[in-house]
């Protein structure tokens, strides 16, 4: 039977009631959150019509902390209790966050976990405690001026967060109340925020530097599908690596040698930032600056100068770009646009080094501190239902590589860097002994060959696996990846059902410098990797083959005479000598010779084991196929 909807007569029937979602962009120096209302999409301000939320934290010893502005006014008196920039800490242990550098005015504590924590007025808090804070006020903000109750919201990170770096942050917003309906990589919801999914087709690059990462996308657009080609960056550099040059400038100046007063440190930062923004419009700024002692310096920093000190910084975004570019198999040529996310590319100097490399100038209609917040609250708007009539398929890409580790310390790839996700992919192994029950599956990531040159993501065991004949079983490995990034592995056995699973959450992620060198690394030794790999498959080829004729000879020895079992064992001699060496052609001709030595011996063992199988029948008794002589 079909219902009607009925309403009295001249009465409009109720409209559609409109649910509400919001996008965040939780950056690392401002955050921001935005919803699509009155059919469009707009960041939402405070009481005080700011839009921007300084993504600062400061625990008090007791109360609530504080977060935003008022946190970020007095950072420089309570640098310890006040927590920036903690978007660069996410999903990071306590040793990646060291070499991240000694001036970070932070007591660092290792707990029982690989998760670092901060020791602060309030107690031990953890990176994604401290963003969980942030997310918490603008979810109140959001309440505050929609005037309803929000739980869902999609969540910006960059395109180079790693798996652990986008579980904590998923973390933080679970603990922050909010349900993630997507993490959203921030180009592709820049793209979205400038209307390229309406944009019949092309090419764009995405070039985001904001104040603690750097990420470039390239994405081709058709139709309202957005297919990343390829993504590469930094996850440890941005605006604040500016603030840092600078200050560094001003410390040799002013001759302030010590760096250890974290109180006079974040006030350089403080200025160095004033004077970086200052020197987007002007040529020269005075600067003032008060010594700990109480005495005062002046200067002033001019922006040829601010050119020196930055242009490193700069082109540093201009190796992954390339790489970017390489990797889509593309040419600057071959871009329809450039597009500028994050504060830093407010910078004139930036959108200069941007234009030349790629050959026209980039897109900045959109102010770059609210584009991403603004894409994501679009792509929101879509995901909690409001827009049934429109659809848009993100194509991102993992990062990284993705693979097992195999006999001989190697590495197999399952799925391999820029795979277009989500993905599920799946891979049979075998057993290496005979009566093997379990397995061991260590999960890895990276470019390189071995398993030491790549990082570890989980280890999980699979038992219950029949005893079989080496190479008998049947195993198979599926990874999936969803459509924010996050791994899963299992195993089947295929003969008996069993199965084992791993969710891989990391305690903490890859540092910049390590996505950097697996890249790096990969290419520079992909010849001596590959030589390497071969020379441990033929190890592993010599490990099984000796194996298998000890265990033979010790079951069945007495079916060969004298010289025929010298001769195996002489073999058997010479590719013990030869298997720890460097020489796979040397492995490779005793594996040979020995294989040669124990045909006879195999053919032999062979027939033994049919005619006891046929020891008590008569020939009769088996089904054999006769051959018929034709008519």
């Amino acid at each position: 039977m079909t219902l009607f909807q009925i309403s009295e007569p001249g009465q409009t029937p109720a409209p559609h009631e409109r649910r509400y979602a919001v996008g965040i962009d939780l950056g690392t120096t401002n955050s921001l959150v935005a919803c699509v209302r009155r059919s469009a999409a707009e960041t939402l301000p405070d009481e005080s019509g700011r839009h921007l939320l300084p993504s600062v934290v400061r625990y008090l010893a007791k109360g609530e902390p504080v977060v935003g502005h008022e946190a970020m006014a007095v950072a420089h008196e309570d640098p310890l209790n006040t927590i920036a920039s903690v978007k660069r800490l996410m999903g990071r242990g306590i040793e990646d966050v060291r070499r991240l550098g000694k001036s970070l005015p932070y007591e660092f504590i290792r707990g029982d976990s690989a998760m670092l924590r901060l020791r602060t007025a309030a107690g031990e808090r953890s990176p994604v405690q401290i963003s969980s804070e942030i997310l918490k006020k603008l979810k109140a903000r959001a309440v505050k001026s929609l005037d309803v109750e929000i739980a869902d919201a999609v969540i910006t990170v960059p395109a180079y967060f790693d798996d652990a770096q986008r579980q904590a942050t998923k973390d933080a917003a679970r603990l922050a109340g909010l349900n993630v309906l997507r993490l959203l990589n921030e180009p592709t919801a820049a793209a979205i925020a400038y209307g390229l999914d309406r944009n019949p087709q092309g090419v764009y690059a995405i070039y985001d530097l904001g104040g603690g990462t750097f990420d470039i996308s390239l994405l081709r657009l058709n139709h309202g599908v957005f297919e990343v080609m390829a993504t590469a960056g930094d996850s440890a550099l941005g605006g604040d690596d500016m603030d840092h040059a600078i200050a560094g400038w001003i410390m040799q100046q002013a001759s302030i040698a010590d760096d250890s007063d974290h109180k006079q440190m974040r006030r350089l930062l403080r200025d160095a930032r004033a004077a970086k923004e200052a020197l987007t419009q002007d040529k020269r700024v005075p600067l003032n600056i008060v010594h700990g002692n109480g005495e005062s310096w002046q200067g002033e920093l001019s922006r040829d100068q601010l050119h020196t000190l930055i242009d490193p910084l700069i082109e540093r975004t201009i190796s992954p770009s390339r790489r970017a570019l390489r990797d889509a198999g593309i040419t600057p040529r071959d871009i329809n646009g450039v597009v500028m996310v994050g504060g830093a590319t407010r910078i004139p100097r930036v959108r200069e080094k941007v234009s030349y490399f790629f050959g026209r100038e980039p897109l900045a209609d959109i102010d770059p501190d609210k584009v991403v917040a603004i894409g994501a609250a679009l792509q929101a708007d879509i995901l909690i239902g409001n827009k049934r009539d429109e659809e848009m398929l993100l194509l991102d890409v993992i990062p990284l590589s993705l693979g097992l580790e195999i006999m001989g310390g190697m590495v197999e790839k399952i799925i391999p860097r820029n795979t277009t996700i989500p993905v599920a992919k799946s891979q049979d192994f075998t057993t290496y002994k005979d009566g093997q029950t379990a397995l061991l599956i260590h999960v890895l990531q990276g470019e390189r060959e071995l398993v030491s040159d790549c990082r570890s993501l989980a280890r999980f065991e699979l038992r219950g696996i029949p005893p079989m004949t080496a190479g008998a079983a049947r195993i198979r490995v599926s990874f999936q990846i969803d459509a924010d990034g996050l791994l899963s592995v299992s195993a089947r056995e295929q003969t008996t059902g069993v199965e084992s699973s791993v969710v891989v959450k990391p305690s903490y992620g890859l540092t910049d410098a390590e996505i950097e060198r697996m890249l790096r690394e990969s290419t520079a030794h992909a010849g001596a990797d590959d030589v390497t790999r071969k020379l441990r498959e033929q190890q592993v080829d010599a490990d099984r083959l000796i194996e298998a004729v000890r265990g033979a000879l010790n079951v069945d020895g007495a079916l060969l005479n004298a010289s025929e079992r010298a001769e195996i064992e002489s073999s058997l001699t010479d590719l013990q000598a030869v298997r720890g060496g460097n020489d796979g052609a040397r492995i490779k001709r005793a594996i040979k010779k020995l294989d040669a030595a124990t045909q006879t011996f195999a053919q032999r063992r062979m027939d033994e084991n049919i005619r006891k199988a046929m020891a008590g029948h008569r020939l009769e008794e088996f089904d054999v196929p006769r051959d018929k002589s034709p008519s």
